[in-house]
């Protein structure tokens, strides 16, 4: 029990100070991708810190399995690299012990992985995106500035509202937008807009009701006029804008489970997968943690590292392939294939033993 306490202690305490490290690496890391965004006008800076707030669990969701990974590197190199291991394999401490000691700790890790991934991040990034979807923040082509003109493209487009209400809809629209290519020029007034969401494809239209639009060539008399009651404009966004990125996220998990979407039902496997992540990556950290006092406790990072990163990397394609059509059976064998590979380098020194066994008994 005080082989337990001990190795617990120590595993946690480093498992604490990497999470501490790695967050403020991500967090700095994502702030200054969402800051560059409000630099050029794609979100509004007022709504930058909540959202990061509100992402918070989905951060962690990814910080902790490699946290876990790295405080038991550090911990169990450590008491390598200082003999106590040695001590420990005499007293009867076998690999198959300590890794039942080091997976309580994983336990715990995989059941909080768990709860951030399936609930509390879907749960947080709704509400990001609650807030990213309001006129006032909405980006590219709809960012428009209440009681002042916007022009955005390099003066391609200029918008106009005169005023946005509580419920997000705007009044008094006016836009104008150079045709590419061309001479022409389309004016377009409207008494009000407002942002829809489809909610079968997740994109954002600007819906413009009870207006006219104008085509034509500035100073030649021939124009169209376009009367309509209600217009529905696409808003484009790019695939890696924190819009795009966040509105996946935000979908709940029981509506996941629901849904026949390939990019939802790879969500979805990639939220189970993550928990799972836990356990197997721990069975790798003790495997690679051995090392002695010539060779030091860091001798065995970089492999290590290197082996967790392809893991996270197959697991990464295995969604893609999910996301263009594929089944669940490649996120299933990837962590198949990195539990038995986790399961011979902790148990080879005895597969080595037995295969030269095997031999000399031949001879």
């Amino acid at each position: 029990m005080r082989i337990f306490l001990y190795l617990t202690r120590d595993v946690v305490t480093h498992t604490l100070a990497v999470t501490f490290v790695l967050f403020l690496v991500v967090f700095s890391g994502r702030f200054i991708k969402y800051l560059a965004e409000a630099a050029v006008g794609s979100l509004s800076a007022d709504v930058l810190l909540p959202v990061m707030l509100f992402k918070l669990p989905s951060f962690f969701e990814l910080i902790l399995p490699l946290a876990l990974f790295l405080g038991i590197l550090l911990s169990l190199g450590r008491m390598y690299a200082e003999s106590e291991m040695v001590v420990l394999k005499a007293c009867g401490i076998s690999p198959s012990r300590l890794a039942s000691y080091l997976l309580v700790p994983a336990a715990f890790t995989m059941l909080l992985v768990a709860f951030l991934t399936l609930y509390l991040g879907p749960e947080g990034s709704a509400r990001a995106q609650r807030l990213l979807d309001n006129p006032r923040t909405a980006e590219g082509l709809q960012l428009m500035a209440e009681g002042r003109f916007k022009s955005q493209r390099g003066g391609e487009l200029v918008t106009y509202t005169e005023r946005i209400d509580k419920a997000g809809v705007m009044h008094n629209v006016f836009v104008v937008e150079e045709q590419s290519g061309t001479d022409a020029t389309q004016v377009t007034l409207a008494r009000e807009a407002e942002i829809i969401v489809d909610t079968d494809t997740n994109r954002r239209y600007l819906e413009l009701r009870g207006g006219t639009r104008y085509s034509g060539v500035p100073g030649e008399p021939a124009y169209e006029a376009l009367s309509f009651q209600r217009f529905g404009e696409l808003i484009p966004e790019k695939r890696d804008s924190l819009r795009a990125s966040t509105r996946i996220d935000a979908t709940p998990t029981v509506e996941l489970l629901n849904s026949e979407n390939p990019r939802k039902r790879a969500t979805l496997w990639w939220r189970l997968s993550l928990p799972f992540l836990v356990p197997v990556s721990v069975v790798i950290a003790l495997a690679l943690s051995k090392t002695d006092s010539r060779r030091g406790r860091y001798a065995r990072l970089g492999p290590a590292l290197a082996l967790f990163l392809f893991y996270f990397l197959a697991l990464t394609q295995a969604r893609s392939l999910m996301e263009s059509g594929g089944g669940g059976a490649a996120m299933l064998a990837t962590h198949l294939i990195f539990l038995v590979i986790a399961l011979i380098l902790l148990y080879w020194e005895s597969l080595s033993l037995g295969i030269l066994g095997k031999k000399h008994g031949s001879l």
